[in-house]
């Protein structure tokens, strides 16, 4: 079937996905020149003790923006083992971006999508495209459901290893910059979306104890490592976050270095690793909910988040719901949401602090679940 696009492909959806109309999801082009590429303008909206929050927090947010330019540059030159273009790099951040429901994403990522010229219309190139949005889709909705069969159509389609690391990085990044959105919406009470998201999917099902992880793709060898590589490596192999997975993600050294950046700037609060271990434990990622054996709720979050909130204390239980409500449905996270935790006495750099934690989760939860697989002990 041939690939056709609308003129000036003014709409969110492209051709993969939905047939709506430009005049149902109207084009914002000025959403493509926001200065702030990963907060997308909600920054000047927070004044007084918000913009204190974002002072603190500025070490994360600098890595996030430097993450935001690596992975979506102004301009992209493709090559036989990176030959993921500016177009595709795009058009998955906008399925992202729809499967979240944030509608500032969408607008931004649609607005970027919008000039460039997209794949010819010979059927390996339409195949490619429909199986990238389809894995893309799937990983950022539900990544309990992709496997390694998922990973070998990506590669019958073309992508070498490289390119399957730095798309799920692309996938991750926009899963993790919609909840910060999200939860900065939330403390600005400002509504996230105008359009329907998706249906929620259920929580992972119950845990086995975890042996190991193991890269489902060949990691880089030392022998044939680049200069770039072996900095990064450096830099990153000691963080137990990344002990596991770095010499695969080291096929593209300079998300991997600014995803290690991103890690050590985040300040590891008691209330950010228990919403971490929620996201964990709902997204189905034994190999990073494995790492929370610390937090007294450990044994209960493996049966279910249901099972800790009945035994959790009044402050706990209150992060564990806006963990659980933040990783399942970002569009619908609000100020509401917020209550209980502030009920609480919990300040706003501590619930800053912990959506954070929660979106770094979401990122990471998908690149463990999607490039890899754990072993039962």
């Amino acid at each position: 079937m041939e690939q056709r696009r609308f003129a000036g492909n003014s709409h969110w959806y492209h051709e993969t996905q939905s047939s709506r109309t430009a005049q149902a999801a109207p084009l914002v082009p000025e959403a493509a020149e926001i200065e702030d590429r990963f907060l997308l303008g909600l920054a000047p909206l927070c004044q007084g003790e918000l913009n204190a929050m974002l002072r603190q927090a500025q070490p994360a947010l600098l890595a996030s923006r430097d993450l935001y330019h690596l992975l979506f540059p102004a301009e992209l030159t493709t090559s036989l083992t990176h030959t993921l273009s500016l177009y595709d790099r795009l058009s998955t951040a906008l399925t992202v971006a729809q499967v979240t429901g944030i509608q500032r994403l969408c607008n931004h990522y649609a607005a970027r999508l919008n000039p460039l010229s997209g794949p010819d219309s010979s059927r390996e190139s339409n195949r490619r495209l429909t199986q990238i949005t389809e894995y893309a889709r799937q990983l950022a909705s539900q990544p309990t459901l992709v496997d390694a069969a998922a990973l070998h159509r990506l590669e019958e389609c073309g992508l070498s290893a490289p390119d399957i690391v730095t798309f799920t990085q692309i996938i991750g990044f926009v899963s993790y910059q919609a909840r910060v959105a999200a939860g900065l919406h939330a403390l600005l009470a400002l509504p996230v979306r105008w359009m329907p998201g998706v249906t929620i999917p259920p929580d992972a099902g119950p845990f086995t104890e975890a042996a190991a992880w193991r890269p489902l793709l060949a990691p880089v060898e030392l022998r044939y490592a680049t200069a770039l590589q072996l900095e990064a490596l450096t830099w990153c192999q000691s963080q137990s976050h990344l002990s596991e997975s770095a010499w695969l993600l080291a096929h593209d050294a300079s998300a991997l270095n600014g995803w290690s950046r991103l890690l050590n700037a985040l300040d590891a609060t008691p209330e950010g690793v228990l919403a971490a271990a929620v996201t964990a434990r709902i997204n189905g990622s034994a190999a990073c909910f494995a790492r929370f054996e610390q937090i007294k709720l450990h044994a209960a979050l493996r049966r279910g988040v249901d099972d800790a909130l009945n035994i959790a204390e009044e402050r706990d239980r209150a992060i564990i719901q806006v963990a659980a409500q933040l990783t399942r449905s970002p569009e619908r996270f609000n100020a509401a949401h917020l209550q209980p935790l502030k009920a609480t006495g919990m300040n706003v750099e501590t619930l800053f602090n912990v959506f954070q934690h929660i979106a770094q989760a979401s990122w990471q939860n998908r690149l463990m679940q999607s490039l890899g697989t754990v072993q039962e002990g």
